[in-house]
């Protein structure tokens, strides 16, 4: 799935003409700050997501990322709506922005057609229930007994005594890591009983306790699955050119220049 936010005063009209070029089920997140009070209490965050105009899920308890993972396994597009602090792809829409990966005058000059291929451009939003939800698309799951998984995750700490992990930046050299990860996939579907291989890895600042990559494969058999999934991570961790930055309470440093 491909997640972008959109922004300005002209951002539910883009939406709107976003969603009838896609070339893709759509799903939409609205994010709004209300005054509880009369503006003297803080203000209340309320969530909403629509999917396919026709069924809505809103509330407070409801964050824009919950929302974003819910539709990532069975949609297309996300356009989210109202969130400048998401970590997405922006598409500015009435305002002016230098950081956007699309801006606008106003939503009626937005092209769609270019925006989409522009969001297409972008990295895909996956999560682990996105990938196994791929893999039990596959043609070949009718042959399955088995669907092993791994995730990676921000350690905060090592021990006790270590000094917190606030955050981990990952940067990559954009088209050979993800050439290098599709070529290890097809290399372990070659494997006897190993149907279906997914892997994803996230680039940007990720937070402590937030999730990093993922490796999801189908197999005729747990045995065959729990190899290549061991497989998978440890070739993607020696083999594809993944640069991570860590942050710590004390210091920031570059991993690789400390190996």
């Amino acid at each position: 799935m491909f997640a972008v936010s959109v922004l300005g005063t002209g951002a539910t009209r883009a939406v709107a003409r976003l969603s009838a070029a896609a070339d893709g089920r759509v799903g939409i997140v609205r994010h709004e700050q209300t005054d509880t009070d009369g503006g003297v209490a803080a203000a209340k965050s309320e969530t909403e997501y629509v999917v396919d105009d026709g069924w809505h899920a809103n509330g407070t308890d409801l964050s824009v990322v919950d929302a974003i993972d819910r539709l990532a396994p069975d949609h297309e597009y996300a356009f989210v709506v109202g969130a400048p602090k998401a970590r997405l792809p922006t598409v500015v829409v009435g305002e002016e922005s230098g950081e956007a990966l699309v801006s606008a005058p106003n939503a009626d000059v937005l092209d769609p057609a270019t925006t989409i291929e522009a969001i297409r451009e972008t990295e895909p939003y996956e999560t682990l229930e996105s990938l196994v939800a791929a893999v039990k698309r596959n043609e070949s799951a009718t042959y399955s007994g088995a669907i092993a998984t791994f995730t990676g995750r921000v350690r905060a700490k090592e021990d006790e005594n270590d000094e917190r992990t606030r955050y981990l930046e990952f940067e990559k050299y954009e088209g050979v890591a993800e050439d290098r990860m599709r070529a290890i996939e097809s290399d372990l579907e070659t494997r006897e009983g190993v149907l279906d291989v997914r892997m994803h890895h996230r680039t940007g600042r990720i937070p402590e306790g937030e999730d990093i990559v993922f490796v999801v494969v189908l197999a005729g058999h747990r045995g065959e699955a729990f190899t290549a999934v061991e497989d998978g991570i440890n070739r993607l961790k020696d083999e594809v050119p993944l640069f991570k930055k860590e942050v710590t309470d004390e210091e920031t440093f570059w991993v690789h220049e400390r190996q």
